[in-house]
């Protein structure tokens, strides 16, 4: 989740980006040399490949302070001495060593150039330990402007989250701060005052008291995750669990909540187990049985954080009460626990490599709550309900972004992308095919990073469809296809307008209510008719616009 809740809280979001990364149109954008640091593949990054990391940190709510350090074990793949690791100002870091002896280092920015000494050959395992501390970035509104969010519960006691997508996990630890390579395992150790709980990913080991009275809680990770799916949250939490009977046999599932919101809690989580039974229907087994699912409550609206996805919802169905869809299909589910949660098969088990292809997780996720409510009210549902949500499309800027510069695309990404994926499963027209592509995809790139090509050929490959200029059309370009078409002497004549070069995309239609499905393309096509036949209609499902040219 980052950007769509809706049509004029979108239009916010999109405006509060574009001010904040001082972006102007797609064609007119500018970008840093920390722009570039950030999102691109450097040299000092693409020597060695990332296998394990120790997150070990104090966090100290009364100063806003965090500090401890991090251990990076890496493989190396081409010889080189020169690493990258990333980390934001105001944060710092005091020391990195290798095997116990001190490193040299440089800043440039938001980057840390670290000069080993050792020799790095090919295939050898080592590691570094990185030692940094400050006071965190504070979210101004997470998780959009994300970072540390620093509150108290109504009692009074420290409530503490952190959120960090697109901004990056290096707002808050040292890392490769870059998508392509994730972590294949992580022990994240958390030291908190003592009359408070500590929730991170994976699963929890042991919890330590200290002799100063805190406590630190060791969570470990042992499924790839992805920078920005890190997190840590603090709180008066109680617990309560659950065994869900899924696909791979028994999973876990913890919920961690503010102690007042216990039997709240209790009655209003129903709706994960429905959400776990739904998703593993439509897209295969959840992809982190071994770190389990857990759910844990927070000071914001909540994100797609891996095996502990964060909840804000205030306990209400829709977003916030809200329907997004205007169709009333929104209120049968809790738009945070089926979205967010969606995200752990697109984003958490499927990553994009680069942001600028941020539609893999919102698009798909986003048409996730349309097939949780196709599975338990029915397809006319799940339709009205991502039919509905079209309200909320801006078509501002082209939802894939720029490459190798941290810039994620319009947030037109969840509701039209959403459409994209309706519209393409009605070409499809078979709906065990297309539910096997869905399960297909999340099998095919299990726990990998992968480009918005990849996604679109496995689409084309398993359902035998050429889609290549309807991804381009929907993606790449803010136009949405005009069919025209005009009866004249018993005949239809019809094309496509308003869309890219050589657009063929097939449309269903009713021409005086029979049903039909026409191959447009950007030519002149007709069809014999009765000469009264004078009424067509293109099928809703389709996310085109039509224009009838009378004589």
């Amino acid at each position: 989740m980052k950007k769509y809740f809706g049509g004029a809280f979108i239009a916010f979001l999109v405006g509060f980006t574009a001010n904040a990364q001082g972006l102007l149109n797609k064609s007119e954008t500018v970008f840093t040399h920390q722009d570039t640091l950030r999102g691109s593949i450097t040299k000092e990054r693409a020597w060695w490949d990332l296998k394990y990391y120790h997150l070990d940190i104090k966090v100290n709510p009364s100063e806003k302070f965090i500090s401890g350090s991090n251990t990076v074990r890496y493989t190396v793949l081409t010889e080189n001495n020169r690493m990258q690791i990333d980390l934001q100002q105001p944060m710092n870091i005091t020391k990195v060593t290798q095997n116990g002896k001190e490193l040299k280092f440089e800043r440039d920015g938001n980057a840390f150039f670290i000069t080993l000494n050792e020799k790095q050959k090919v295939g050898n395992t080592k590691e570094i330990v990185i030692s940094y501390e400050g006071k965190p970035k504070e979210a101004v509104r997470a998780p959009w402007d994300g970072g540390f969010s620093w509150k108290k519960d109504k009692n009074g006691k420290d409530f503490i989250a952190t959120s960090c997508q697109g901004l990056g996990a290096s707002v808050w630890w040292p890392c490769k701060d870059h998508m392509y390579d994730e972590v294949e395992n992580m022990l994240i150790s958390v030291n908190v005052p003592g009359d408070l709980t500590e929730v991170s990913n994976g699963r929890l080991k042991s919890v330590k008291k200290e002799k100063d009275g805190t406590k630190t809680f060791n969570w470990y990770v042992s499924n790839p995750i992805n920078n920005y799916g890190v997190n840590v949250n603090i709180g008066d939490y109680v617990n309560f669990s659950e065994v869900f009977k899924g696909e791979k046999g028994d999973l876990d599932c913890n919920y961690y909540v503010l102690r007042d919101n216990l039997a709240l809690a209790k009655e209003h989580f129903k709706d994960a187990p429905k959400m776990l039974k739904a998703f593993e229907n439509w897209f295969g087994p959840y992809p982190f049985y071994e770190d389990s699912y857990k759910l844990v409550e927070v000071p914001y609206l909540g994100m797609e954080h891996q095996s502990s996805v964060t909840y804000g919802n205030e306990y209400k169905k829709g977003y916030l009460g809200r329907d997004l869809s205007g169709t009333g299909w929104g209120l049968k589910f809790d738009f945070i626990i089926i979205h967010e949660s969606g995200h752990e098969w697109f984003a958490n088990n499927i990553t994009y490599k680069d942001i600028a292809d941020m539609w893999i997780h919102e698009s798909f996720t986003n048409y996730s709550e349309s097939l949780f409510l196709e599975y338990y009210y029915g397809k006319e549902a799940g339709a009205e309900y991502v039919i509905g949500c079209r309200k909320g499309i801006e078509n501002d800027k082209p939802i894939i972004g720029h490459y190798d510069v941290n810039n994620e695309g319009s947030g037109d990404m969840y509701p039209k992308g959403a459409n994209m994926l309706h519209t393409i499963r009605q070409i499809v027209n078979d709906d065990a095919k297309w539910k096997s592509i869905l399960r297909g995809l999340n099998k095919t790139f299990y726990h990998q990073t992968v480009t918005s090509k990849q996604i679109e050929d496995y689409i084309n490959d398993q359902s035998g469809i050429n889609f290549n200029r309807v991804y381009a059309q929907y993606l790449t370009t803010t136009k949405i296809p005009v069919f025209e078409y005009m009866f004249k002497n018993g005949t239809l004549g019809y094309h496509w307008t308003n869309c890219v070069s050589k657009f063929d995309m097939p449309v269903k239609v009713k021409i005086n209510g029979v049903e039909t499905m026409l191959k447009p393309t950007t030519d002149w096509q007709s069809v014999k008719t009765e000469n009264e036949d004078r009424k067509l209609e293109v099928d809703k499902n389709f996310y085109v616009t039509t224009s009838n040219i009378i004589e």
